[in-house]
């Protein structure tokens, strides 16, 4: 039997931990099995129980406090990452093998994860492995996506992951809830765009030539081939909550004929501490 991902992705700040608490509680009251896997180590907190945390096998401060690496935020993460990939066996060991799983793995918001560096894809190919059907969910601030440049650095972004993966991918604007009515009904347009007249309403602020042209075959790729489209998440809409999770579970072919499974109560996992000298040194101290 297959087993069923979604990786939550996007920028930080888009409310990945927010979109998955509120499907535990979604899962719950439509009484369905639902696990959250944290795989950000610099996380600091999230108000729902974790399966597998990776801070449990690295984490962020560590990294940044160590001499021999004085990394940043940033190069640490990368190194986190990295570290994380080479030590599969500890997810793997995290897991378990038990059939139909359903799991949301809450990745971290740095975007170099999705565009140049080949962690990410590295993870969805051990989950292929493992017999994981694996979702892509990218995450974006619907209060950043109420002006068509920001708009379209959003949708540049959600299709990166896209061409980085090469997994189904559902793309979703977080935090209608928080947004005014007249930003709301702003913001349907950018739900199912026509590119190209939000072209011609931003037309007077192009000045530039080279620019209105390099944009127009943007606008153009992403409407001829309806290369991205987005989702309106609302975490006090029940309803809405449920279409998003039917997209996501159509992608993924998730089977309707199923049996409810009570959730599983999280369990301590192991972590493996071995990665070069600095990992040594800690053992050690």
């Amino acid at each position: 039997m297959p087993r069923y991902a979604q990786l939550v992705m996007g920028p930080a700040g888009s409310g990945k931990s927010t979109y998955c608490s509120t499907m535990i509680h979604h899962a719950e009251a439509i009484n369905r099995s639902v696990q959250v896997v944290n795989l950000d180590p610099a996380a600091e907190h999230f108000d729902y129980p974790v399966m597998a945390d990776i801070r449990e096998l690295i984490q962020v401060d560590d990294v940044m406090e160590d001499d021999s690496l004085r990394f940043g935020p940033n190069g640490g993460l990368v190194f986190c990452m990295e570290y994380f990939a080479n030590n599969f066996d500890w997810l793997e060991e995290c897991l378990g093998h038990v059939e139909d799983d359903y799991i949301l793995f809450d990745c971290p918001g740095q975007i170099e994860l999705y565009t140049h560096l080949p962690v990410m894809k590295q993870l969805v190919e051990q989950l292929q492995q493992w017999e994981f059907r694996v979702c892509g969910v990218f995450l974006v601030d619907s209060q950043f996506m109420v002006e068509t440049f920001k708009f379209i650095s959003g949708v540049m972004a959600a299709l990166s992951a896209m061409v980085t993966l090469e997994i189904p991918q559902v793309n979703i604007m977080t935090k209608m809830d928080l947004l005014s009515q007249t930003a709301k009904k702003e913001i349907e347009k950018y739900l199912d765009p026509d590119m190209y007249s939000m072209m011609e309403d931003s037309s007077v602020t192009l000045r530039s030539k080279k620019f209105k042209k390099l944009t127009k075959a943007i606008c153009g790729l992403i409407d001829d081939y309806s290369m991205v489209r987005f989702l309106p998440f609302d975490r006090t809409d029940e309803e809405g909550i449920n279409i998003v999770l039917q997209h996501i579970d159509f992608s993924i072919q998730y089977g309707e004929d199923l049996e409810f499974k009570e959730p599983r109560e999280p369990e301590e996992d192991p972590s493996s501490s071995n990665y070069d000298e600095f990992f040594q040194d800690k053992v050690d101290g």
